[in-house]
């Protein structure tokens, strides 16, 4: 264990030090940008030492794998972030654990969403996921909602009792002309988060950036930076 708390510790120190040089050479506090640690896939004995470490934002992808990965941390001060596609059959156990859902794409599962948290009397955050590789159906390779399709869905979650928008998320596109261009996607999300946030000022979050990116996601103004692998380590593979 104090293996894994060295390993881990350093990993941070390394995150940290990215974060703090794209910081400066955008010109930016570092203060203004959050990370959330990814840890899907790995267990909550990792949650721990990172708490230990002075994380207190983490991520999950998979209700299954999330719910009893909180429930074992539940004396710990963390904000559990929910940023897989989620299906409104799992709504209400995210809803139990999560403070932020990060991949909101549907009116569907706004609703799903607002009557969960109503019930379990939770103030839930929402982040509307950007699919920037959206079809013509207006969705995204990996879930997400076309910029067409914001404004709608953000005054759907303003206006949902339980539910709080706070902002957007975007993950950098495999297909499309974003593709290979994760500044230039992310510059996009920025220009879409100035004009929701005259719609809805408080909605001030901007999720972007993972392991390989997190550099352009400062440089474009992400506020949140979703990092896993880099923390972690290679991830083990899924059951």
């Amino acid at each position: 264990m104090t293996d894994r708390r060295t390993e881990l510790a350093a990993n941070l120190d390394r995150v940290e030090e990215r974060i703090a040089a794209a910081c400066r050479a955008a010109g930016r506090p570092r203060e203004d940008v959050t990370l959330i640690v990814v840890t899907k896939t790995y267990p909550a004995s990792d949650v721990r030492l990172l708490h230990e470490l002075g994380v207190r934002q983490v991520a999950e992808n998979r209700d299954q794998d999330a719910a009893p990965k909180a429930a074992e941390c539940a004396d710990l001060d963390l904000t559990w972030h929910f940023v897989g596609q989620l299906q409104t059959n799992k709504v209400r156990s995210v809803t139990g654990y999560a403070g932020l859902v990060q991949s909101v794409d549907r009116v569907k599962l706004v609703g799903a969403l607002s009557t969960a948290a109503e019930r379990a009397g939770r103030d839930l955050g929402c982040l509307i996921q950007v699919a920037l590789d959206a079809d013509a159906a207006g969705r995204g390779e990996r879930g997400g909602v076309g910029p067409d399709g914001i404004g709608d869905l953000a005054d759907a979650v303003a206006a949902a009792p339980g539910l709080r928008l706070d902002g957007l998320m975007t993950v950098a596109p495999l297909s499309g002309p974003y593709a290979g261009r994760q500044r230039a996607a992310f510059d996009r999300l920025m220009d879409l988060s100035t004009r929701l946030r005259q719609a809805h000022p408080a909605a001030t979050m901007v999720s972007a950036g993972m392991s390989a990116d997190l550099e352009d996601a400062v440089a474009a103004g992400a506020t949140h930076v979703r990092i896993g692998t880099a923390v972690l380590g290679d991830r083990p593979p899924l059951r």
